[in-house]
């Protein structure tokens, strides 16, 4: 591919709903381009940008894809996103380095949960931005519609360049507002002017008003021309339209037929005119010599610097650091230095990826975006720069995953395999973590939803061909008393020659505080046990509260005080010391009127307006105490409420089902409380199963 300066580069990221068109648009886009000779389907699963073979499978987006379209001496580097919030991280990512947005919408199923998502990270970011409506050649599809609910969400922003032309059901042309005639495409696949229709007529001219008022507020020069009737050039409302649309101030609102490849080419054009090249946005870090900001602007002639906003790691094409150049101009060979590793790294040659495709370049200039490969240390959201001029950007804020899992390996043998294979997912997604949970023998994968760990366990089968089990996390509970008790236990054993033996009174008592697992404190005197076996004794202790004599979970909240006993000279060793405290702590344990303690979250749920009572009883059927309720934005209502750990299993599920996939959440631990004894009961009689 050829090289391209700053300013014949623009960095476009689509966003929208899952299933709104946006693969099969930069197929479209692809083809029009001369990049592939045929387009290709979803459905037949020969995309540029959907090539992992689980995104073939699922025909879905997993991942987010690059896909560089070379145009009238433009490159447009198109960042196709899942529209699944099930990979939210991909998303985020790709937004991280997208100077613009389109956000893609189908004019057949409308504004769903996704398109509002696209709309906030592009309000998140300041991103300029444009819609594009698919499915225009389907029957049903309403472009009306679809401008008028983008209207009444965000106002006067919205402003429809085209309104399209059909003609016996069929999708034929469209109108452009700014000229304000019509066309339509011919057998050649370019268009051909005519007269605007009488039935287009209101509609061209509500839309040329919206556009106009839209121009008219760019400027007070217009505003005065506006009141007083003057009407505008086509060159004065593009060029308004330049401003506007890079200030966010306009949005306008485009239209086109994927499979038909109509539409693309005003599209192309649109986000030439219209959308700003890198040099036209700002981007800065600090110089860590200095802590001084960097502007770093992408400006080819300040230092070489560059941010990682994603890594590929797959077994057939290798790994890959896929970047956004913000200043200077890098070439094959150069050294950069990571200043968050503290390293140097060798980049070798430079790459820009095309979906799967991997193309060799020779520069790539500030603004730009490639991919490096094999880099030794550097991870995702890390900065590369020169060692002279250290510097260090800001890295992107992906979503916490929330949701988890108990995971197993099918085969022992396995076992390392997987966590290789993990850690590789996780360096590619930063929305999985896998988490050692000795306390309660389990380890635990984390991801945004339960559907993103069911594709874990299938992508670890399918390409590292490992199986693991997906089981219901084991709570963490924990088991305390509440009552203050006297115990004694005399271990002895002869077996002929030296035998054991070792005898503890101890008092155990409630802590106060179930914040700490343990206090032991011993009172002997006279030496009924002598001195060097109190390590010995503790040991039994540290053992006893591993696994509590209740239901198996670890214990908390206890003081053991060691004051009396006896031991024999002979016989007496640590380990019979140990093995006393042991079966003395289980026997007061069981009389001190043991409890079970089950983890409370402090959960934050945000959800529309008209979904808050559907969530609000769902969450008292969960045990949860509401808290609070507050107005979070236009439409919007954050829950507060306390929950037990227990009733967060699948909550995402549900959440989504109630709410369409527009609720989000997010909780943090807040306490143990007693466990009810209904719960309770259920785990005692877990353990008694596993015992059996």
């Amino acid at each position: 591919m050829n090289v391209f300066t700053t300013d014949k580069i623009r960095n476009v990221v689509l966003l929208g709903h899952g299933g709104c068109g946006k693969t099969s648009l930069v197929e479209a886009m692809a083809y029009l381009a001369g990049i592939t000779n045929r387009m290709g389907t979803v459905e037949d699963g020969n995309t540029v940008s959907d090539y992992d073979k689980e995104e073939t499978k699922r025909k879905i987006s997993i991942k987010t894809s690059i896909v560089p379209i070379p145009w009238e001496g433009y490159k447009v580097n198109i960042l196709d996103t899942p529209g699944s919030f099930d990979f939210v991280g991909e998303t985020e990512e790709a937004v991280s380095v997208a100077d613009a947005a389109i956000i893609v919408v189908s004019g057949k199923t409308g504004i769903e949960a996704g398109t509002r998502r696209a709309w906030e990270y592009c309000e998140q970011r300041k991103l300029p931005r444009m819609v594009f409506v698919t499915d225009m050649d389907v029957d049903k599809a309403s472009f009306r519609e679809v401008v008028q609910n983008l209207q009444d969400l965000y106002g006067k922003r919205i402003a429809p360049f085209h309104l399209p032309i059909r003609e016996n059901e069929q999708f034929v042309g469209y109108v452009n507002v700014i000229q304000q005639k019509a066309k339509r495409w011919n057998d050649k696949g370019t268009v051909d002017k005519f007269d605007v229709p009488d039935y287009s007529q209101e509609n061209l001219k509500i839309c040329r008003d919206v556009l106009v008022e839209a121009v008219a507020e760019t400027s007070e020069e217009f505003m005065e021309r506006y009141f007083d009737g003057d009407e505008f050039s086509e060159d004065e409302i593009r060029a308004a339209m330049h401003v506007g649309v890079c200030d966010g101030s306009i949005v306008p609102v485009l239209m086109g037929s994927n499979p038909l490849a109509r539409g693309m080419y005003t599209l192309m054009a649109d986000i030439i005119k219209y959308f700003p090249s890198p040099d036209r946005c700002k981007c800065a870090g600090i110089n860590t010599t200095n802590n001084e900001v960097f502007e770093a602007d992408y400006d080819f002639s300040k230092p070489k610097s560059a941010y990682v906003f994603k890594t590929i790691a797959d077994p057939y094409i290798g790994k890959f650091s896929l970047i956004k150049v913000n200043s200077g101009v890098l070439k094959p060979d150069d050294v950069l230095f990571n200043y968050h590793r503290d390293a140097e790294e060798r980049i070798g040659k430079l790459y820009v990826m095309c979906g799967n495709k991997v193309e060799e370049v020779n520069e790539l200039h500030a603004g730009d975006i490639g991919a490096l490969g094999k880099l030794s240390v550097t991870q995702t959201t890390d900065s590369l720069s020169t060692k002279k001029s250290p510097i260090t950007y800001i890295r992107a804020n992906i979503s916490k995953p929330y949701v988890y899992m108990q995971y197993k390996a099918k085969q022992k043998a396995d076992i390392d395999k997987i966590s290789q294979a993990l850690g590789k997912m996780q360096m590619e997604d930063l929305t999985l973590k896998t988490v050692n949970d000795s306390d309660n023998g389990q380890t635990l994968i984390y991801g945004i939803s339960g559907q993103q760990l069911k594709l874990v366990q299938s992508i670890l089968a399918e390409r590292y061909k490992v199986d693991i089990d997906l089981l219901p996390p084991r709570i963490a509970f924990k088991e305390t008393i509440r009552k203050k008790v006297d115990t004694e236990y005399k271990y002895k054993k002869q077996s002929g020659g030296h035998g054991q033996y070792g005898h503890v009174k101890v008092i155990i008592e409630p802590l106060g505080d179930t914040g700490k697992q343990y206090e032991f404190e011993q009172t002997v005197v006279g030496g009924a046990v002598p001195k060097n076996y109190f390590p010995a004794v503790e040991k039994g202790i540290i053992e006893s509260v591993k696994s509590g004599p209740l239901a198996n979970y670890p214990v908390t909240g206890v003081k053991v005080t060691l004051y009396d006993g006896s031991y024999h000279a002979v016989d007496s060793s640590e380990l019979a010391f140990k093995v006393a405290m042991e079966q003395a702590f289980k026997k007061g344990f069981m009389e001190a009127s043991p409890v079970l303690l089950e983890p409370i979250a402090t959960l934050k749920v945000v959800v529309p307006d008209q979904y808050t009572g559907d969530v609000m009883g769902d969450l008292n059927k969960r045990r949860a105490r509401i808290m609070g309720m507050d107005q979070v934005s236009d439409g919007y209502q954050q829950i507060l409420a306390d929950i037990p750990y227990l009733e967060l299993y699948e909550y995402d599920t549900r959440l989504n089902s109630m709410t369409r996939g527009e609720g989000l959440y997010e909780y943090e631990f807040a306490r143990y409380e007693q466990a009810p004894d209904e719960v309770a009961q259920v785990e005692i009689e877990k353990k008694k199963a596993e015992e059996e």
